[in-house]
Protein backbone atom coordinates (compact mmCIF):
# COMPACT_ATOMS: atom_id res chain seq x y z
CA UNK A 1 0.00 0.00 0.00
CA UNK A 2 1.02 3.61 -0.48
CA UNK A 3 2.12 5.91 2.30
CA UNK A 4 -1.27 7.59 2.13
CA UNK A 5 -3.01 4.35 3.09
CA UNK A 6 -0.72 3.52 5.99
CA UNK A 7 -0.36 7.00 7.44
CA UNK A 8 -2.16 5.88 10.59
CA UNK A 9 0.37 4.00 12.65
CA UNK A 10 -0.66 1.36 15.16
CA UNK A 11 -0.85 2.84 18.65
CA UNK A 12 -1.84 6.37 17.64
CA UNK A 13 -4.73 8.33 19.06
CA UNK A 14 -8.00 8.20 17.15
CA UNK A 15 -11.16 10.27 17.74
CA UNK A 16 -14.35 9.19 16.00
CA UNK A 17 -17.51 11.30 15.67
CA UNK A 18 -20.54 11.03 13.42
CA UNK A 19 -23.95 12.39 12.49
CA UNK A 20 -23.37 16.15 12.48
CA UNK A 21 -25.96 16.57 9.70
CA UNK A 22 -24.53 19.89 8.58
CA UNK A 23 -26.89 21.45 6.04
CA UNK A 24 -27.95 24.85 4.78
CA UNK A 25 -29.31 27.38 7.25
CA UNK A 26 -33.02 28.17 7.30
CA UNK A 27 -33.92 31.83 7.75
CA UNK A 28 -36.38 32.48 10.56
CA UNK A 29 -39.91 33.09 9.30
CA UNK A 30 -41.67 35.60 11.62
CA UNK A 31 -45.04 34.07 10.74
CA UNK A 32 -43.79 30.53 11.36
CA UNK A 33 -40.93 30.79 13.88
CA UNK A 34 -40.84 27.02 14.51
CA UNK A 35 -40.81 26.03 10.83
CA UNK A 36 -37.70 23.86 10.33
CA UNK A 37 -36.39 25.08 13.67
CA UNK A 38 -33.69 22.38 13.53
CA UNK A 39 -32.03 24.28 10.63
CA UNK A 40 -31.70 27.64 12.38
CA UNK A 41 -28.18 29.01 12.76
CA UNK A 42 -28.31 29.29 16.55
CA UNK A 43 -28.37 25.48 16.74
CA UNK A 44 -25.23 24.98 14.62
CA UNK A 45 -22.48 23.02 16.38
CA UNK A 46 -19.60 24.61 14.44
CA UNK A 47 -18.04 26.61 17.29
CA UNK A 48 -18.27 23.63 19.63
CA UNK A 49 -16.63 21.43 17.01
CA UNK A 50 -13.83 23.96 16.61
CA UNK A 51 -13.11 23.80 20.34
CA UNK A 52 -13.26 20.00 20.15
CA UNK A 53 -10.59 19.97 17.44
CA UNK A 54 -8.41 22.19 19.61
CA UNK A 55 -8.92 19.92 22.61
CA UNK A 56 -8.15 16.44 21.29
CA UNK A 57 -4.53 17.06 20.15
CA UNK A 58 -3.84 18.55 23.58
CA UNK A 59 -5.38 15.50 25.25
CA UNK A 60 -3.25 13.19 23.08
CA UNK A 61 -0.08 15.22 23.38
CA UNK A 62 0.50 14.83 19.67
CA UNK A 63 -1.14 14.19 16.29
CA UNK A 64 -4.62 12.69 16.23
CA UNK A 65 -6.51 10.78 13.60
CA UNK A 66 -10.06 12.17 13.31
CA UNK A 67 -12.64 9.89 11.69
CA UNK A 68 -15.85 11.63 10.61
CA UNK A 69 -18.04 8.56 10.51
CA UNK A 70 -20.86 9.39 8.12
CA UNK A 71 -23.73 11.89 7.90
CA UNK A 72 -21.33 14.74 8.60
CA UNK A 73 -23.14 16.58 5.83
CA UNK A 74 -26.83 16.24 5.08
CA UNK A 75 -27.71 16.86 1.44
CA UNK A 76 -31.38 15.89 1.81
CA UNK A 77 -32.74 19.07 3.52
CA UNK A 78 -31.04 21.40 1.01
CA UNK A 79 -33.87 22.99 -0.97
CA UNK A 80 -32.12 26.07 -2.35
CA UNK A 81 -31.84 26.43 -6.13
CA UNK A 82 -29.11 28.11 -8.19
CA UNK A 83 -30.03 31.46 -9.71
CA UNK A 84 -28.89 30.66 -13.24
CA UNK A 85 -28.61 26.86 -13.46
CA UNK A 86 -26.80 25.28 -16.43
CA UNK A 87 -29.01 22.22 -16.08
CA UNK A 88 -32.71 21.41 -16.18
CA UNK A 89 -34.63 21.57 -12.90
CA UNK A 90 -37.90 19.67 -12.68
CA UNK A 91 -41.02 20.80 -10.83
CA UNK A 92 -40.43 18.20 -8.10
CA UNK A 93 -36.88 19.49 -7.62
CA UNK A 94 -38.21 23.02 -7.23
CA UNK A 95 -40.55 21.79 -4.51
CA UNK A 96 -38.24 19.40 -2.64
CA UNK A 97 -34.62 20.00 -3.66
CA UNK A 98 -32.21 19.02 -6.41
CA UNK A 99 -31.57 15.46 -7.49
CA UNK A 100 -28.23 13.80 -6.62
CA UNK A 101 -26.60 14.42 -9.99
CA UNK A 102 -22.95 15.50 -9.80
CA UNK A 103 -23.25 19.21 -10.76
CA UNK A 104 -26.32 19.57 -8.53
CA UNK A 105 -24.54 17.84 -5.64
CA UNK A 106 -21.59 20.21 -6.09
CA UNK A 107 -24.01 23.14 -5.77
CA UNK A 108 -25.44 21.66 -2.56
CA UNK A 109 -22.08 20.99 -0.87
CA UNK A 110 -20.88 24.47 -1.85
CA UNK A 111 -23.94 26.00 -0.21
CA UNK A 112 -23.51 23.88 2.92
CA UNK A 113 -19.86 24.87 3.27
CA UNK A 114 -20.71 28.54 2.73
CA UNK A 115 -23.17 28.33 5.62
CA UNK A 116 -20.58 26.63 7.86
CA UNK A 117 -17.39 28.72 7.57
CA UNK A 118 -16.35 27.96 11.15
CA UNK A 119 -16.46 24.21 10.45
CA UNK A 120 -14.29 24.70 7.36
CA UNK A 121 -11.85 26.91 9.27
CA UNK A 122 -11.57 24.45 12.14
CA UNK A 123 -11.02 21.44 9.90
CA UNK A 124 -8.37 23.26 7.90
CA UNK A 125 -6.44 24.32 11.01
CA UNK A 126 -6.62 20.77 12.35
CA UNK A 127 -5.15 19.33 9.14
CA UNK A 128 -2.47 21.98 8.78
CA UNK A 129 -1.36 21.25 12.36
CA UNK A 130 -0.35 17.72 11.28
CA UNK A 131 -3.46 15.70 12.13
CA UNK A 132 -5.32 13.29 9.83
CA UNK A 133 -8.98 13.45 8.79
CA UNK A 134 -10.97 10.56 7.32
CA UNK A 135 -14.47 11.05 5.91
CA UNK A 136 -16.64 7.92 5.83
CA UNK A 137 -19.72 8.22 3.65
CA UNK A 138 -23.08 7.68 5.38
CA UNK A 139 -26.59 7.58 3.96
CA UNK A 140 -27.37 11.32 4.25
CA UNK A 141 -24.10 12.29 2.53
CA UNK A 142 -24.05 9.62 -0.18
CA UNK A 143 -23.37 12.42 -2.64
CA UNK A 144 -19.81 12.49 -1.28
CA UNK A 145 -19.26 9.64 -3.75
CA UNK A 146 -18.98 12.26 -6.49
CA UNK A 147 -15.39 13.27 -7.18
CA UNK A 148 -16.62 16.80 -7.88
CA UNK A 149 -18.10 17.03 -4.38
CA UNK A 150 -14.85 15.83 -2.80
CA UNK A 151 -12.92 18.36 -4.87
CA UNK A 152 -15.29 21.12 -3.72
CA UNK A 153 -14.48 20.25 -0.09
CA UNK A 154 -10.75 20.23 -0.83
CA UNK A 155 -11.05 23.59 -2.58
CA UNK A 156 -12.92 25.07 0.39
CA UNK A 157 -10.23 23.80 2.80
CA UNK A 158 -7.48 25.22 0.56
CA UNK A 159 -4.86 22.96 2.12
CA UNK A 160 -1.14 23.45 1.56
CA UNK A 161 0.57 20.69 -0.39
CA UNK A 162 2.15 19.10 2.69
CA UNK A 163 -1.29 18.71 4.37
CA UNK A 164 -3.48 17.68 1.43
CA UNK A 165 -2.52 13.99 1.70
CA UNK A 166 -3.84 13.84 5.28
CA UNK A 167 -7.46 14.12 4.08
CA UNK A 168 -9.20 11.09 2.59
CA UNK A 169 -12.69 9.88 1.73
CA UNK A 170 -13.78 6.26 2.30
CA UNK A 171 -16.79 4.68 0.63
CA UNK A 172 -18.42 3.04 3.65
CA UNK A 173 -15.80 1.73 6.10
CA UNK A 174 -12.31 2.31 7.42
CA UNK A 175 -9.93 0.23 9.54
CA UNK A 176 -8.11 2.36 12.09
CA UNK A 177 -4.82 1.26 13.58
CA UNK A 178 -5.36 -2.33 12.50
CA UNK A 179 -7.68 -2.91 15.48
CA UNK A 180 -10.92 -0.97 14.87
CA UNK A 181 -13.51 -1.24 12.11
CA UNK A 182 -15.30 2.08 11.62
CA UNK A 183 -18.59 2.05 9.69
CA UNK A 184 -21.45 4.50 9.67
CA UNK A 185 -23.89 1.61 10.15
CA UNK A 186 -26.40 2.27 7.39
CA UNK A 187 -25.25 -0.89 5.58
CA UNK A 188 -27.03 -2.78 8.37
CA UNK A 189 -30.25 -0.77 7.89
CA UNK A 190 -32.52 -2.13 5.15
CA UNK A 191 -34.17 1.28 4.71
CA UNK A 192 -31.01 3.39 4.50
CA UNK A 193 -28.22 1.29 3.01
CA UNK A 194 -26.33 2.09 -0.14
CA UNK A 195 -27.30 -1.02 -2.07
CA UNK A 196 -24.03 -1.04 -4.03
CA UNK A 197 -21.33 1.22 -2.53
CA UNK A 198 -18.82 -0.04 -5.09
CA UNK A 199 -21.10 1.20 -7.91
CA UNK A 200 -23.38 3.80 -6.23
CA UNK A 201 -24.76 5.46 -9.39
CA UNK A 202 -27.75 4.72 -11.63
CA UNK A 203 -28.88 6.20 -14.93
CA UNK A 204 -32.30 6.18 -16.59
CA UNK A 205 -33.32 8.79 -19.18
CA UNK A 206 -31.26 11.38 -17.32
CA UNK A 207 -27.66 12.10 -16.32
CA UNK A 208 -26.09 9.63 -13.86
CA UNK A 209 -27.14 10.13 -10.26
CA UNK A 210 -26.45 8.61 -6.87
CA UNK A 211 -28.99 5.93 -5.98
CA UNK A 212 -30.69 7.15 -2.81
CA UNK A 213 -32.21 4.63 -0.37
CA UNK A 214 -35.82 4.76 0.72
CA UNK A 215 -35.09 6.57 3.99
CA UNK A 216 -33.40 9.47 2.23
CA UNK A 217 -36.02 9.71 -0.50
CA UNK A 218 -38.72 9.86 2.18
CA UNK A 219 -36.82 12.52 4.10
CA UNK A 220 -36.27 14.56 0.96
CA UNK A 221 -39.76 14.34 -0.55
CA UNK A 222 -41.85 14.22 2.62
CA UNK A 223 -40.06 15.94 5.49
CA UNK A 224 -38.86 18.85 3.34
CA UNK A 225 -42.53 19.73 2.97
CA UNK A 226 -43.47 19.01 6.60
CA UNK A 227 -41.23 21.43 8.43
CA UNK A 228 -42.56 20.87 11.96
CA UNK A 229 -41.11 17.35 12.13
CA UNK A 230 -37.50 16.94 13.26
CA UNK A 231 -35.84 14.49 10.85
CA UNK A 232 -33.07 13.62 13.32
CA UNK A 233 -35.39 12.09 15.94
CA UNK A 234 -37.36 9.16 14.55
CA UNK A 235 -39.95 9.38 17.34
CA UNK A 236 -41.13 12.70 15.86
CA UNK A 237 -42.69 10.92 12.86
CA UNK A 238 -43.00 7.30 14.02
CA UNK A 239 -45.46 7.90 16.83
CA UNK A 240 -48.93 6.40 16.99
CA UNK A 241 -52.18 7.88 15.72
CA UNK A 242 -53.01 9.51 19.05
CA UNK A 243 -49.60 11.23 19.21
CA UNK A 244 -50.01 12.54 15.67
CA UNK A 245 -53.48 13.91 16.41
CA UNK A 246 -52.20 15.77 19.49
CA UNK A 247 -49.22 17.08 17.50
CA UNK A 248 -51.55 18.26 14.73
CA UNK A 249 -53.77 20.31 17.02
CA UNK A 250 -50.87 21.71 19.02
CA UNK A 251 -48.56 22.79 16.19
CA UNK A 252 -49.85 22.06 12.69
CA UNK A 253 -53.44 23.23 12.34
CA UNK A 254 -52.59 26.95 12.13
CA UNK A 255 -49.41 26.57 10.08
CA UNK A 256 -50.13 23.69 7.68
CA UNK A 257 -53.83 22.69 7.88
CA UNK A 258 -53.59 20.71 4.62
CA UNK A 259 -50.73 18.56 5.87
CA UNK A 260 -52.70 15.38 5.19
CA UNK A 261 -52.78 16.27 1.51
CA UNK A 262 -49.05 17.05 1.60
CA UNK A 263 -48.37 13.73 3.30
CA UNK A 264 -50.52 11.75 0.86
CA UNK A 265 -49.08 13.00 -2.42
CA UNK A 266 -45.49 13.07 -1.15
CA UNK A 267 -45.83 9.54 0.30
CA UNK A 268 -47.17 8.23 -3.00
CA UNK A 269 -44.34 9.91 -4.94
CA UNK A 270 -41.84 8.55 -2.39
CA UNK A 271 -43.12 5.01 -2.90
CA UNK A 272 -42.98 5.33 -6.69
CA UNK A 273 -39.51 6.86 -6.75
CA UNK A 274 -38.14 4.40 -4.19
CA UNK A 275 -39.31 1.46 -6.27
CA UNK A 276 -37.88 2.98 -9.43
CA UNK A 277 -34.52 3.76 -7.84
CA UNK A 278 -34.31 0.37 -6.16
CA UNK A 279 -34.92 -1.65 -9.28
CA UNK A 280 -32.64 0.31 -11.62
CA UNK A 281 -29.32 -1.45 -12.32
CA UNK A 282 -26.12 0.17 -11.14
CA UNK A 283 -23.86 1.92 -13.61
CA UNK A 284 -20.85 -0.40 -13.81
CA UNK A 285 -17.60 -0.44 -15.73
CA UNK A 286 -16.40 -4.06 -15.68
CA UNK A 287 -13.00 -3.22 -17.16
CA UNK A 288 -12.17 -0.99 -14.16
CA UNK A 289 -13.82 -3.11 -11.45
CA UNK A 290 -10.57 -4.57 -10.10
CA UNK A 291 -8.96 -1.13 -9.91
CA UNK A 292 -12.06 0.27 -8.22
CA UNK A 293 -11.95 -2.38 -5.49
CA UNK A 294 -8.20 -1.87 -5.05
CA UNK A 295 -8.72 1.87 -4.61
CA UNK A 296 -11.45 1.33 -1.99
CA UNK A 297 -9.19 -1.11 -0.14
CA UNK A 298 -6.28 1.34 -0.20
CA UNK A 299 -8.34 4.22 1.16
CA UNK A 300 -9.89 2.08 3.88
CA UNK A 301 -6.63 0.48 5.10
CA UNK A 302 -7.87 -2.99 4.13
CA UNK A 303 -7.59 -5.52 1.32
CA UNK A 304 -9.75 -6.31 -1.72
CA UNK A 305 -10.97 -9.46 0.04
CA UNK A 306 -12.25 -7.38 2.97
CA UNK A 307 -13.97 -4.93 0.61
CA UNK A 308 -15.83 -7.70 -1.20
CA UNK A 309 -16.77 -9.54 2.00
CA UNK A 310 -18.04 -6.42 3.82
CA UNK A 311 -20.06 -5.52 0.75
CA UNK A 312 -21.70 -8.96 0.97
CA UNK A 313 -22.33 -8.56 4.74
CA UNK A 314 -24.88 -5.77 4.18
CA UNK A 315 -28.58 -6.40 4.75
CA UNK A 316 -31.04 -6.91 1.89
CA UNK A 317 -32.65 -3.60 0.79
CA UNK A 318 -36.23 -3.14 2.01
CA UNK A 319 -37.12 -1.61 -1.34
CA UNK A 320 -37.66 -5.07 -2.80
CA UNK A 321 -40.67 -5.47 -0.49
CA UNK A 322 -43.09 -2.71 -1.66
CA UNK A 323 -45.72 -3.57 0.97
CA UNK A 324 -43.13 -3.05 3.71
CA UNK A 325 -42.33 0.38 2.28
CA UNK A 326 -46.02 1.24 2.05
CA UNK A 327 -46.45 0.32 5.72
CA UNK A 328 -43.62 2.66 6.74
CA UNK A 329 -45.34 5.47 4.81
CA UNK A 330 -48.77 4.68 6.35
CA UNK A 331 -50.08 4.14 2.83
CA UNK A 332 -51.40 0.70 3.75
CA UNK A 333 -53.73 2.23 6.35
CA UNK A 334 -54.75 4.96 3.92
CA UNK A 335 -55.58 2.32 1.30
CA UNK A 336 -57.59 0.21 3.74
CA UNK A 337 -59.46 3.30 4.94
CA UNK A 338 -60.33 4.21 1.35
CA UNK A 339 -61.51 0.65 0.68
CA UNK A 340 -63.66 0.74 3.83
CA UNK A 341 -65.26 3.99 2.72
CA UNK A 342 -65.86 2.64 -0.80
CA UNK A 343 -67.35 -0.62 0.49
CA UNK A 344 -69.61 1.28 2.92
CA UNK A 345 -70.94 3.47 0.13
CA UNK A 346 -71.59 0.41 -2.06
CA UNK A 347 -73.50 -1.35 0.73
CA UNK A 348 -75.54 1.78 1.38
CA UNK A 349 -76.30 2.17 -2.35
CA UNK A 350 -77.54 -1.43 -2.65
CA UNK A 351 -79.74 -1.17 0.46
CA UNK A 352 -81.10 2.16 -0.68
CA UNK A 353 -82.56 0.45 -3.76
CA UNK A 354 -84.89 -1.60 -1.55
CA UNK A 355 -85.35 0.68 1.46
CA UNK A 356 -85.33 4.46 1.49
CA UNK A 357 -82.44 5.38 3.83
CA UNK A 358 -80.93 8.59 5.06
CA UNK A 359 -77.45 9.27 3.75
CA UNK A 360 -76.19 9.09 7.32
CA UNK A 361 -76.76 5.33 7.30
CA UNK A 362 -73.53 5.01 5.32
CA UNK A 363 -71.76 5.53 8.65
CA UNK A 364 -73.02 2.18 10.01
CA UNK A 365 -71.10 -0.18 7.67
CA UNK A 366 -68.14 2.21 7.76
CA UNK A 367 -68.01 1.92 11.56
CA UNK A 368 -68.13 -1.87 11.25
CA UNK A 369 -65.18 -1.82 8.85
CA UNK A 370 -63.34 0.77 10.93
CA UNK A 371 -63.07 -1.40 14.03
CA UNK A 372 -60.79 -4.11 12.54
CA UNK A 373 -58.86 -1.35 10.73
CA UNK A 374 -58.11 0.28 14.07
CA UNK A 375 -56.90 -3.03 15.49
CA UNK A 376 -54.72 -3.55 12.42
CA UNK A 377 -53.25 -0.04 12.67
CA UNK A 378 -52.41 -0.58 16.34
CA UNK A 379 -50.68 -3.85 15.53
CA UNK A 380 -48.37 -2.33 12.90
CA UNK A 381 -44.99 -1.41 14.34
CA UNK A 382 -42.36 0.47 12.37
CA UNK A 383 -39.48 -1.81 11.45
CA UNK A 384 -37.09 1.14 11.47
CA UNK A 385 -36.56 0.38 15.15
CA UNK A 386 -35.28 -3.08 14.17
CA UNK A 387 -32.06 -1.54 12.86
CA UNK A 388 -30.13 -2.15 16.07
CA UNK A 389 -31.22 -5.79 16.06
CA UNK A 390 -29.79 -6.18 12.55
CA UNK A 391 -26.61 -4.45 13.67
CA UNK A 392 -26.15 -6.80 16.61
CA UNK A 393 -26.85 -9.80 14.41
CA UNK A 394 -24.29 -8.90 11.73
CA UNK A 395 -21.68 -7.11 13.81
CA UNK A 396 -19.62 -10.21 14.72
CA UNK A 397 -19.44 -11.23 11.07
CA UNK A 398 -18.22 -7.77 10.03
CA UNK A 399 -15.60 -7.84 12.79
CA UNK A 400 -14.34 -11.27 11.70
CA UNK A 401 -14.11 -10.10 8.10
CA UNK A 402 -12.02 -7.08 9.10
CA UNK A 403 -9.92 -9.12 11.53
CA UNK A 404 -10.70 -6.88 14.51
CA UNK A 405 -12.52 -7.15 17.83
CA UNK A 406 -13.81 -3.57 17.97
CA UNK A 407 -16.40 -1.79 15.80
CA UNK A 408 -17.43 1.88 15.96
CA UNK A 409 -20.75 2.93 14.42
CA UNK A 410 -23.09 5.91 14.20
CA UNK A 411 -26.36 6.19 12.27
CA UNK A 412 -28.87 5.25 15.00
CA UNK A 413 -28.26 8.44 17.01
CA UNK A 414 -28.13 6.28 20.16
CA UNK A 415 -24.83 6.44 22.03
CA UNK A 416 -23.66 3.23 23.65
CA UNK A 417 -20.59 1.20 24.61
CA UNK A 418 -21.20 -2.48 25.02
CA UNK A 419 -20.17 -5.93 23.84
CA UNK A 420 -21.88 -8.18 21.30
CA UNK A 421 -20.75 -11.82 21.21
CA UNK A 422 -17.09 -11.06 21.82
CA UNK A 423 -17.03 -7.83 19.81
CA UNK A 424 -16.65 -4.42 21.44
CA UNK A 425 -19.24 -1.98 20.07
CA UNK A 426 -19.20 1.79 20.37
CA UNK A 427 -21.88 4.05 18.91
CA UNK A 428 -21.07 7.75 18.99
CA UNK A 429 -24.67 8.98 18.80
CA UNK A 430 -25.26 12.35 17.16
CA UNK A 431 -24.11 15.95 17.33
CA UNK A 432 -27.00 17.12 15.16
CA UNK A 433 -29.85 19.44 16.14
CA UNK A 434 -31.90 16.48 17.39
CA UNK A 435 -34.48 17.52 19.97
CA UNK A 436 -37.48 15.87 21.55
CA UNK A 437 -39.63 19.00 21.18
CA UNK A 438 -40.47 21.29 18.28
CA UNK A 439 -39.06 24.31 20.13
CA UNK A 440 -35.67 22.52 20.30
CA UNK A 441 -35.20 22.93 24.05
CA UNK A 442 -34.83 19.27 25.10
CA UNK A 443 -31.77 17.71 23.41
CA UNK A 444 -31.89 14.13 22.21
CA UNK A 445 -28.82 12.31 23.52
CA UNK A 446 -25.35 13.71 24.20
CA UNK A 447 -22.47 14.79 21.98
CA UNK A 448 -20.28 11.72 22.22
CA UNK A 449 -17.07 10.60 20.58
CA UNK A 450 -15.03 7.42 20.58
CA UNK A 451 -11.54 7.94 21.99
CA UNK A 452 -9.06 5.19 21.12
CA UNK A 453 -5.63 5.48 22.69
CA UNK A 454 -2.63 3.36 23.70
CA UNK A 455 -3.11 1.19 26.75
CA UNK A 456 -0.53 2.24 29.38
CA UNK A 457 -0.51 -1.32 30.68
CA UNK A 458 0.05 -3.06 27.34
CA UNK A 459 0.77 -2.75 23.65
CA UNK A 460 -2.81 -2.71 22.38
CA UNK A 461 -5.09 0.29 22.12
CA UNK A 462 -8.16 0.70 24.31
CA UNK A 463 -11.39 2.52 23.52
CA UNK A 464 -13.61 4.81 25.55
CA UNK A 465 -16.91 6.45 24.71
CA UNK A 466 -16.64 10.00 25.96
CA UNK A 467 -19.05 12.92 26.23
CA UNK A 468 -17.91 16.29 24.86
CA UNK A 469 -18.74 18.89 27.50
CA UNK A 470 -17.24 21.85 25.61
CA UNK A 471 -14.51 22.14 26.64
CA UNK A 472 -13.37 18.90 28.17
CA UNK A 473 -14.82 15.44 28.20
CA UNK A 474 -15.85 12.70 30.56
CA UNK A 475 -16.34 8.98 30.14
CA UNK A 476 -19.82 8.00 29.03
CA UNK A 477 -21.56 5.99 31.72
CA UNK A 478 -24.64 4.12 30.41
CA UNK A 479 -27.71 3.88 32.60
CA UNK A 480 -27.41 0.08 32.61
CA UNK A 481 -24.11 -1.83 32.77
CA UNK A 482 -22.95 -2.94 29.32
CA UNK A 483 -23.01 -6.54 28.27
CA UNK A 484 -19.51 -7.96 28.80
CA UNK A 485 -17.21 -8.46 25.86
CA UNK A 486 -14.13 -10.62 25.65
CA UNK A 487 -11.01 -9.04 24.21
CA UNK A 488 -8.52 -11.45 22.75
CA UNK A 489 -5.57 -11.04 20.46
CA UNK A 490 -6.44 -12.12 16.96
CA UNK A 491 -3.91 -14.16 15.07
CA UNK A 492 -5.86 -14.54 11.83
CA UNK A 493 -4.44 -12.23 9.13
CA UNK A 494 -6.73 -9.42 8.11
CA UNK A 495 -8.61 -10.24 4.93
CA UNK A 496 -9.07 -13.92 5.77
CA UNK A 497 -12.70 -14.57 6.62
CA UNK A 498 -13.24 -16.94 9.54
CA UNK A 499 -16.46 -18.95 9.15
CA UNK A 500 -18.94 -18.76 12.05
CA UNK A 501 -18.59 -21.29 14.86
CA UNK A 502 -15.10 -22.28 13.76
CA UNK A 503 -12.51 -21.86 16.48
CA UNK A 504 -9.31 -20.08 15.60
CA UNK A 505 -6.06 -21.90 16.30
Amino acid sequence: MSDRSTSTAHGRYTAIVSDFHLTEAEDVDPDRPLWKRFKHRDLFIDESFERFLEYIPEAAGGPVELVLNGDVFDFDPVTALPEDPPYRISLLERLRGLRPEEPKSVFKITRILQHHPVFVRALRAFLVAGNDVVFIIGNHDLELHWRGVQDAIRDALDLPEDAAHRLRFCEWFYISGGDTLVQHGNQFDAYCLCSDPIHPTVKFRSPPRIRLPFGDIAGKLMLNGMGMFNPYVEESFLGGLRAHIIFFYRYIIRIQPLILFTWLWSAMVTLAMSLREGFLPSVKEPETLVQRIDDIAERSNSTPAVVIALRAAAVHPAIFNPWKIARELWLDRALLLALAAFASFQIFSVLNVFVRLSVWWVVVPFAVFLLPLVFYARSVQSEVRETEINIHRRLPTAARIAGVARVVLGHTHRERHTGIRGVELLNTGTWSSAYHDVECTRPYGRKCFAWIHPDPAGEERVAELRVWNDPGSEAFRPDAPPRPFIRKRRTTPRGVVVPPRVKER
